[in-house]
């Protein structure tokens, strides 16, 4: 069958070149594609966690009245089951907090800013909407934020960008069984005489169709290999996002071993679109 397979598929040429190029063009775009479904996942689960269990109170009251709601709240939040710690956050917390959207020379002394509390939930969490009644009796100007807000629009993001990420796969499997495709056709019609020879000996389409594919989905497979190993170059050059290595764009751990998954997959599709072109083109070579 090697010899069989030498003799229909050209060791070179524009269907080889288009073979091995395109699954390492295609290899290489679907690692960054993984990359990005892999890093927003990650991301969104580091930042998700960092707020879950964490909440803060804003105290917007008069001056006269502010120390005294603040004890209020104090006592409501440590008398609350499900809430592990309440503390008051200094000025120079709330100052650096700021200092993000309004700059560092911004004088906040002169600012009516409400006092912030930084509250600690266990594991099982308050019951909120009670917490919140208990805040609105004893101190009115006490606004319990648990970060839904923020979590929400975080869960969304990741969803749809790992959404997108299988979609940009699926169109590059696509891609990839596209060119496979064409070249096989294009191989099998350049070697029409070869194949009525072979069928003339006695050689029926599907021996000669498995010998010919053999050779496409080898191409294929040794190309998404070269494109999956530059892909993962690249990645380990991305940058980090900050300090935590956890926080950084691409795999991380175990995660390195799905671009592994790349070649295999590729040769699968080669192996499917070589098999399917290979037997309707052989339907039309008489």
């Amino acid at each position: 069958m090697s010899a069989i397979s030498d003799q229909i598929v050209p060791r070179s040429g524009h269907g080889a070149w288009l073979v091995w190029l395109g699954a390492a063009a295609m290899a290489y775009l679907a690692v960054f594609a993984l990359a990005l479904s892999v890093s927003a996942e990650r991301l969104a689960d580091n930042w998700t966690a960092a707020l879950a269990q964490s909440a803060t109170v804003r105290i917007s009251a008069p001056p006269a009245e502010l120390d005294a709601q603040t004890n209020a709240t104090l006592e409501v939040l440590r008398t609350t089951p499900g809430i592990d710690e309440a503390r008051v956050m200094s000025a120079q917390e709330q100052a650096d907090l700021l200092a993000v959207w309004l700059g560092p020379d911004l004088p906040l002394d002169a600012l009516p800013l409400p006092r912030m509390l930084e509250v600690f939930e266990t594991p099982e969490g308050p019951d909120r909407q009670g917490l919140r009644l208990r805040l609105s009796a004893e101190a009115p100007s006490a606004i319990y934020d648990d970060h839904t807000q923020w979590r929400r629009p975080l869960i969304d993001a990741a969803s749809r960008l790992r959404a997108l990420s299988m979609l940009a796969l699926a169109l590059i499997g696509g891609v990839t069984g596209a060119i496979i495709a064409l070249a096989a056709s294009a191989a099998l019609a350049s070697n029409a005489q070869v194949i009525r020879v072979l069928r003339l000996v006695g050689a029926r389409d599907r021996f000669i169709a498995h010998a010919f594919v053999r050779r496409m989905t080898r191409r294929a497979a040794l190309g998404a290999t070269l494109g999956t190993a530059l892909g993962m170059l690249s990645v380990i050059g991305l940058p980090s996002l900050g300090p935590d290595a956890t926080n950084g764009l691409g795999f991380q751990g175990l995660s390195w071993i799905a671009p592994l998954a790349v070649p295999v997959l590729a040769a699968l599709v080669a192996w499917a679109a070589a098999m399917a072109t290979a037997f309707a083109v052989l339907r039309g070579v008489t």
